[in-house]
Formats: structure tokens, C-alpha cells, sequence
């Protein structure tokens, strides 16, 4: 059996289509266009992403593309016919590609000839997913996306966006837990802080860029998808202009909609609502205060509210030092990974391999 054929098997499996609902004859093309559900990492982009698919109508794909934080600049310009060619090669012997459901003869001719960079490679393969699937319209969920929105919206120019955000404490403390933000040697008694600096530098970025696209952008925060479901599907469906009826996505619940996507994973009866306010059980008054003098005006600008008194909000010299220095530093990575040479060195470990180890072939 061809590898590719026993690749798509797999994924077939994973990624039948939801049910469809009904939906009104008349639809214009806001209905149809692709969404863009972005945020910081851990703060439940993943959830509301399952959230869509299990209303039904979009494409189900059950990955991050990582289409513009690393494909798109690993494999360099699109334009050129080569990069396309190795940029295939790499995609069918990944997971990113297995999860598709698809064959690489469904893509490879599309890909070759229309695809010149890295918003038409993610076009191509999300509507052959829906045209597989039978539905018109797909969404995509790659966190660090967010940091991409200028780009992303020059080449797919109907994109819209739902950028989610969660309180920063409970992002801190998630993102603190499992290590993905890391502190430099010397910061490591204070590591606790990094990732909030983090949440702050991306998510101003991500506001700053939404806002500037005008009706095509939205905000929403992860408390009110949790706590206030039916009210808060229903002003991001009058936005994205698709039905997200709750009960339906409840009976489907595709996803992290029925095994929420913890970072503290217990006794396996983790609840989306037990997330919320988690910090405060986490961190001791002094951290909250260091956290708290370091993104609190975000987080009041968000609609957070604050724990510590505003007399007692003064950090160290060292916790000022951090606060300006970290956001420098994630932006001079970014701008090595995004606009130097050390883009094609990029590590395709996000790409995964897929479960076969042999080529598959497009025919």
C-alpha cells in the first residue's frame, strides 16, 4: 500500500466533518471567509478553534498549520518553483500533512503551480480539505500567527480575526508550568515572570495589528467563552456571520470542547471553568505583585482587575530591568527568525513526522 494512502487513512478517521446545520439560503462572502482565531499560547485558542468546528461548516483539521510562522519562512520564497518542491517534500512526511486527510495528489499540482507563498499554500490546503469535507469555509489556530497579522491579512485579504484573551496571571502560570517561555541564566529565580512579559509583548502586538483591519478583526476574552457560552458564540457568530449554536457544539464537541487542553492535568476531570483565576492558588502575594507591576496595565486595559494595592505595586530594579529588557529580546528573535538567513534554519520539529517513514509519491 502506498505510505501516503496509509497516512490518510489514519486522518481520515480523525477528521470527519462535523454535521452540518442548516444554514440560510442567501449567504454573502463574509460567511464564507476563512477565520483566524489567534492568541497568545494557552490562552484557549485551541478551545474556541474546536469550538467552530463543532458547529459544523468548517473544514476539521486537527492541527496548527504553522504555515506563516514556519513554513512560509523555512523554505524561503514560495515564488521560486525549487522551494515549492522542498517545501512539498517536507509537508508529506509530516504530521501537519497526515492530519489532512488528504493525498498528496489532492495538493501537488495546485501547490506547483498557483502557490507563491505562504498564505496560497495555506488556502490551497485548507479548501481542499473543505472540498473534501463538503463545506465551504475552514479556520485556522496557530497561536504565534498573531505576530504575523500584517502578512496574513496582505495575502489572504478576507481573512478575519478572532484574537481570544485570557487574563495574563492564568496565562503566567500555565505557560510558567510547562516551560515554553524560559528565562535567561541569570533570571531564573524570577522565571515566573518571562512569561508574563511574554503575554504582554504579543498580545499589545496582536492588538495593535487587529485593530488596524478595521471590522475585519474582533476581540474576545476566554472568561466569557467559558462562563457566558450562548452570549459570547453569538456575538462572534454575528461576526464571522456563521451559526454557533451551543447545544449543537455541546452534542458534537469536537476536540478540547470535550477533553479541555490543561497544562495542569490532574485527576482527568479538568473543566474549561476550573482554568480561570488558577494563579491565585499558584503564586504567592510577593510574585502576584511582581506580575501584576509588570503587566498591569494590560491587563486593566483588557478588563482585568487588579489584586495588589496600587501603593504596593513598585518592582525591583531588577523586575524593571526584566520589563525592558525581554520584550527587546523576543523582538530581535523574532526578527532573526522572520527576516534573516536564519530563517531557513528554522526547526521543522513543529512539522512532526508522520507515522511512515517511507516518501509517499504524488501521482
Amino acid at each position: 500500500m502506498n505510505p501516503a494512502t496509509r497516512v490518510m487513512k489514519n486522518a481520515l478517521v480523525e477528521n470527519q466533518p462535523a454535521p452540518q446545520a442548516a444554514v440560510p439560503a442567501m449567504r454573502g462572502a463574509r460567511s464564507k471567509a476563512p477565520v483566524f482565531v489567534l492568541g497568545c499560547g494557552r490562552s484557549g485558542t485551541k478551545f474556541l478553534y474546536h469550538t467552530l468546528l463543532s458547529a459544523g461548516g468548517f473544514a476539521v483539521y486537527h492541527a496548527e498549520s504553522n504555515a506563516f510562522n514556519l513554513l512560509g519562512l523555512r523554505f524561503g520564497n514560495l515564488a521560486h518553483r525549487g522551494n515549492r518542491r522542498q517545501l512539498l517534500d517536507a509537508y508529506y512526511m509530516s504530521k501537519l500533512f497526515q492530519r489532512t486527510g488528504l493525498d498528496p495528489k489532492d495538493i501537488e499540482d495546485r501547490v506547483m503551480e498557483d502557490c507563491r507563498n505562504a498564505g496560497d499554500f495555506l488556502r490551497i490546503v485548507m479548501e481542499t480539505i473543505a472540498g473534501k469535507q463538503g463545506v465551504e469555509r475552514w479556520a485556522e489556530s496557530t497561536p504565534l500567527h498573531l505576530l504575523y497579522l500584517p502578512l496574513i491579512k496582505r495575502v489572504i485579504p478576507d481573512a478575519l480575526v478572532v484574537h481570544i484573551i485570557r487574563d495574563g496571571r492564568d496565562v503566567t502560570a500555565s505557560l510558567h508550568r510547562i516551560g515554553w517561555i524560559r528565562p535567561l541564566p541569570w533570571d531564573r529565580s524570577r522565571a515566573f515572570l518571562v512569561p508574563a512579559i511574554f503575554w504582554r509583548w504579543i498580545v499589545s502586538k496582536g492588538r495593535r495589528y487587529g485593530q488596524a483591519l478595521g471590522t475585519d478583526y474582533m476581540e474576545v476574552h476566554y472568561e466569557d467563552l467559558v462562563l457566558n457560552p450562548r452570549e459570547t458564540l453569538a456575538y462572534i457568530g454575528k461576526f464571522i456571520e456563521h451559526d454557533l449554536d451551543y447545544d449543537r457544539i455541546q452534542q458534537v464537541a469536537l476536540g478540547s470542547v470535550h477533553n479541555p487542553n490543561s497544562s495542569f492535568r490532574g485527576d482527568g476531570k479538568e473543566t474549561e471553568a476550573s482554568t480561570i483565576g488558577r494563579w491565585k492558588r499558584m503564586f504567592t502575594p510577593p510574585q502576584v505583585r511582581d506580575i501584576e507591576s509588570s503587566i498591569g496595565n494590560l491587563l486593566v486595559d483588557t478588563g482585568y482587575a487588579l489584586e495588589t494595592p496600587p501603593a504596593e505595586r513598585k518592582s525591583s530594579l531588577s523586575v524593571r530591568l526584566m520589563n525592558f529588557l525581554y520584550p527587546l529580546y523576543f523582538a530581535v528573535k523574532l526578527w532573526l527568525k522572520s527576516d534573516t538567513p536564519l530563517a531557513r534554519l528554522a526547526d521543522k520539529g513543529r512539522m512532526g513526522s508522520a507515522e511512515s517513514d517511507a516518501k509517499p509519491e504524488a501521482k
